[in-house]
């Protein structure tokens, strides 16, 4: 249809809002989606869902119940679909405010056995915002996005992962999440940013979390956690390029950026990435570009400069002035220092348009703010 504006709203004693028993595709006009009932999902979809224009809003506030057919516990998600999520363009809210609800909830253990495989999940352009804020019930967890499975053998954190896959790779558009009470993003296979934007905070767990490995080539990164650790990997971290500003205000044994060392994994910090962290990176760090220590001015603009031209500027969170800094030719830091041009990731990064401010000196980064990283995200 050209361009229809569709409300839906549920109750707590109905089902989901839309579903698609082959594919939900939202390409223009907007969609209005409120659903109230336990486990139900504001969209539904038996394969994929790809959002590529319009303007969407999906409310959900259900809870956790006892699924009988699945025979477990299931929560309530705005998007769920079986197979992949894919967005091109246009803009999505979702707010879930329901216990062990997800924003968005892609990729199925079922899905994949039946079919021999589970297609990549990515975000090429648009607008999408996630905001949960439910706890953890019956042992269903609350996050912001999750993409794919992972299976056990065991409980805790010393259970053997037997099995995951579904890979997210963000390449444009603007992502923000934000988690009260959960992770921020999860992905159970390779998470790879080659573009865009990307905001994620979180309250009580990693803001961001894969299984396997963790690439940032291009783009815009910033993650916040203030209960575990901001990025997350049980597979390598691979800082490539881009921009990545990385908060952990925990405490050992959580780090701002980790990687999975118990099991011969490693944090690479590559020549041509410009990195902003607080709280510690993962011992046995690689870096082949410089690693320095800066004092910067807590909620304020600070700036990194090789010397002839400033690289950019971040805005550091309220109650933090100490940073872990490393980028291509970084020779001093700035404080102070003021921005005109575009602001990037929801107001922390820019690239452009950045002047005056006091010129900081900066020292070699030798210590650790944490040990070994944090556990695996929970399922």
């Amino acid at each position: 249809m050209d361009g229809p504006t569709i409300k839906i709203s549920t109750g707590s004693g109905a089902g989901n809002g839309v579903k698609g028993k082959d594919y939900v595709q939202l390409s223009n006009g907007a969609l209005v989606v409120s659903t109230a009932a336990a486990m139900k999902k504001g969209i539904s979809s038996d394969d994929y869902v790809l959002v590529e224009g319009g303007t969407h809003l999906v409310s959900v506030t259900g809870g956790v119940a006892y699924d009988e057919e699945d025979a477990e516990y299931s929560g309530s998600a705005g998007v769920k679909a079986d197979n992949y999520f894919a967005m091109t363009g246009g803009s999505l809210t979702i707010r879930n405010t329901g216990d062990g609800g997800k924003g968005i909830h892609a990729g199925s253990y079922d899905f994949d056995a039946e079919n021999h495989t589970l297609s990549d999940s990515y975000i090429s352009g648009g607008f999408l915002s996630v905001t949960t804020t439910g706890r953890e019930a019956n042992d269903v967890s609350a996050k912001g996005i999750k993409i794919g499975w992972v299976t056990k053998n065991g409980s805790g954190d010393h259970a053997k992962v037997t099995g995951y896959a579904g890979k997210l790779i963000v390449s444009g558009g603007t992502i923000l999440v934000n988690s009260a009470n959960g992770e921020g993003l999860e992905v159970k296979g390779d998470l790879t940013f080659e573009g865009g934007e990307t905001y994620v905070s979180s309250s009580s767990d990693d803001a961001i979390n894969c299984q396997g490995d963790l690439t940032v080539n291009k783009g815009y990164v910033y993650a916040y956690s203030s209960g575990n650790d901001a990025m997350d990997s049980n597979g390598n971290t691979r800082l490539n390029g881009g921009y990545v500003m990385a908060i952990c205000t925990k405490g050992n044994p959580e780090v701002a950026i980790d990687a999975n060392t118990e099991e011969g994994k490693k944090l690479y910090i590559n020549s041509g990435a410009t990195v902003v962290a607080f709280g510690g990176l993962e011992n046995g760090y690689e870096a082949s570009q410089k690693v320095y220590s800066m004092n910067g001015t807590a909620g304020s603009w600070n700036a990194l400069h090789d010397g002839k031209t400033f690289i950019a500027a971040f805005k550091a969170p309220a109650n933090i002035a100490s940073f872990i800094v490393s980028a291509p030719s970084l020779s001093s830091g700035y404080t102070g220092v003021s921005v005109s041009g575009d602001i990037k990731c929801n107001g922390v990064w820019a690239t452009d348009g950045i002047s005056g401010g006091s010129s900081v000196s900066l020292s070699n980064y030798t210590g650790n703010a944490g040990g070994p990283g944090g556990k695996p995200g929970s399922w």
